[in-house]
């Protein structure tokens, strides 16, 4: 496979897997890659700082695994890696790193910028790579679900990088929720501290000299071409609506997991949203297209479903935070310092922290008065910590061993987090009057059709569910 064969790839209009355009591929590295003869699964990373510095050497175990090929774009992201690895093959492509290295590749680690996680991860499952994405598992709506269903069409073991779906706690609170616990629940409050970078700002200015240990068109990828700028990288991309996600992307993958699992929450029917307004003077506000507001409260609808009734999701980030409940104590702590969870219920209501760590009934005295279910669901060995060995193992099984956050599962979940950004992106869509006054047209309850992948009262917001991608991306 060349380069330029690569790089044609292109996610099409139809959203049928059959309407992509996929290679034919040798069969031997179909659906469960080659593994080596002393059973250790050899594994490449794209991307190879930040979290891949947690990524990798939990996958690695200390030299249970292998890792044989390195990819970034940046020389000095990559640098405690390369050194910790030297034998590894470093790339900053890692369309050439596929092609050079895809017989000695078992799986990959991607652990880069969200809007290359699709293009990266499809690259490397057309090849019969197994695939440990980072969250949110892509950039786009549709690239989501594309994802889904390209793990499903290539038999291939799978996971997104929400550990806390591995977790202890979100196995008891699946159980309690769905033994009834607190009865039906009917709204569910999902807050984070986030941004902790900047948001709410107007796209850079200035000339800088792009550092030589960077390649910034590969950086870019996917993304519309600009100038290069340091208010863009490392990790503050995550502001930046061509390079991240926001604070539901960085976080609403982990607090969105647990009730999206123990309610059993498919499609959303509906999405609205308010965000926090950037003010540059008296009565002159400003509208950042480029960045993510600084703040937003975004309401989500599903309906009914097996058994349970229809509920709302309420996310709030940028410290905005729901109304204390009226059985927590005035000294007892609401949620962590990253955020929390509460389940309101008609019989109840149940609190937690990031991961669903610290379930807790409420008021807090019922962990004492009440005796509660063990766990339905197997635990996972090593929780939390365990979620890449978890993949790793998987891997060497092959296709149909349990991860805790497979596609099937992660895909679904991150289309609903994103549908939380539709609705923020078109929150801020306008158009102007004959006097020259702004409309914002986005500024209402948005009706979704799931299958279908399309808001079906409000046309521009469909431009938020599908991207275009540049050049030969």
């Amino acid at each position: 496979m060349s380069k330029k064969k690569i790089s044609r790839r292109r996610f099409m209009v139809d959203t049928s897997l059959s309407a992509m355009s996929f290679f034919i591929v040798p069969r031997y590295v179909l659906g469960k890659g080659h593994i080596a003869p002393s059973d250790k699964l050899n594994i490449a990373g794209i991307g190879v700082g930040g979290k891949a510095e947690v990524n990798l050497p939990l996958a690695y175990n200390k030299g249970t695994d292998n890792i044989v090929a390195l990819c970034d774009v940046d020389d000095r992201q990559s640098l405690k890696g390369r050194k910790q690895w030297p034998g590894a093959p470093y790339y900053k492509d890692f369309r050439k790193m596929l092609d050079k290295e895809h017989k000695h590749i078992d799986a990959v680690i991607i652990t880069t910028p969200d809007h290359m996680h699709a293009v990266q991860a499809l690259a490397a499952m057309q090849l019969g790579k197994h695939v440990y994405c980072e969250k949110p598992l892509t950039h786009d709506i549709y690239e989501a679900r594309m994802l889904t269903k390209a793990a499903e069409q290539y038999k291939l073991v799978t996971q997104m990088g929400n550990q806390g779906s591995s977790g202890d706690d979100t196995r008891k609170i699946e159980t309690w929720i769905q033994d009834g616990i607190i009865g039906n629940v009917h709204t569910v409050h999902v807050w984070t501290n986030r941004p902790t970078w900047p948001q709410g700002v107007p796209k850079p200015s200035g000339k800088f000299a792009i550092p030589a240990a960077l390649d910034w068109n590969l950086w870019l990828g996917t993304a519309p071409w600009r100038e290069y700028h340091p208010a863009y990288l490392p990790a503050i991309w995550r502001g930046w609506v061509d390079f991240g996600s926001g604070s539901l992307g960085d976080m609403g993958c982990h607090f969105m997991d647990v009730p999206y699992r123990a309610l059993k929450l498919k499609y959303p029917v509906s999405v609205e949203t308010s965000v926090g307004s950037v003010y540059t003077g008296f009565f002159k506000e400003a509208i950042y297209k480029d960045s993510y507001p600084p703040s937003a409260k975004t309401h989500i609808q599903f309906p009914e479903r097996e058994g349970m009734p229809a509920v709302e999701m309420i996310w709030y980030d940028g410290g905005i935070k729901p109304k204390r409940p009226a059985e927590l104590l005035p000294d007892e702590e609401m949620g962590e310092i990253d955020g929390g969870i509460i389940f309101e219920g008609t019989k109840g209501k149940i609190m937690a922290g990031l991961f669903g760590r610290n379930p807790t009934l409420l008021p807090t005295r019922r962990m004492k008065e009440q005796v509660l279910p063990p766990s339905k669901y197997e635990f996972v060995e090593g929780g939390i910590d365990g979620h890449q060995q978890q993949w790793v193992k998987a891997c060497k099984k092959g296709w149909g061993a349990y991860t805790s956050s497979s596609f099937d599962k992660s895909g679904p979940l991150t289309e609903t987090v994103l549908m939380g950004n539709l609705a923020v992106l078109s929150y801020n869509y306008y158009e102007t009057n004959t006097k020259g006054d702004r409309i914002f047209n986005g500024r209402k309850q948005l009706l979704w059709d799931g299958e279908n992948m399309r808001i079906t009262n409000f046309e521009p917001a469909n431009q938020f569910v599908k991207r275009t991608y540049r050049n030969e991306w």
